[in-house]
């Protein structure tokens, strides 16, 4: 069980510095394109279709490091009205549920995948990017946040008996 806590975090470090690295990529693509079209009346023709490919990379890669380091939105005004142990059962079967749905959307998204892969699905703009490319790094970060999902369903777990703060 340990030893998934640290897989999961360890791969949530690692795609959100892969989160990271888009964004850098993002913002130098976007600096290309103003300091193109102002001094030469000319574009890359790619800045907004990638940029947009890159903020999708950027969400679901780094949805699981934003659950690591207790980033994502939480509303505790009715947690911290009852007791410690109850809202910590509620917490666990929260995270339960929270990954069940997230394996269900990891499963759709692998089928989208799939279909746009198969058919060879195109986006249509001037680049004729296969569509499957942009999903398929949503559907990697998907997966790792399912991961630390379930590493977080086990840190909820131990969190009943040992009493630790884990969301």
């Amino acid at each position: 069980m340990n030893k998934l806590i640290k897989f999961s975090d360890g791969l949530s470090d690692v795609t959100a510095k892969v989160s990271a690295v888009l964004l850098g990529l993002m913002t130098l693509l976007i600096l290309v394109e103003i300091f193109l079209w102002n001094t030469l009346q000319k574009t890359t023709l790619i800045a907004d279709e990638y940029s947009a490919y890159g903020l999708a990379a950027i969400i679901f890669l780094g949805a699981g490091y934003c659950l690591k380091e207790k980033g994502h939105i939480r509303i505790t005004l009715i947690l911290g009205l009852l007791p410690e142990t109850i809202s910590r059962v509620i917490a666990f079967v929260a995270t339960v549920i929270t990954t069940l749905f997230m394996g269900y959307v990891w499963w759709y998204l692998f089928k989208m995948v799939s279909a746009t892969y198969r058919y060879k699905s195109t986006s249509g703009t001037l680049t004729n990017t296969p569509i499957w490319i942009p999903q398929a790094i949503m559907l990697v970060g998907a997966g790792c946040f399912f991961i630390q999902l379930v590493g977080t369903v086990f840190k909820t777990w131990q969190a009943l008996k040992t009493k630790e703060e884990v969301l």
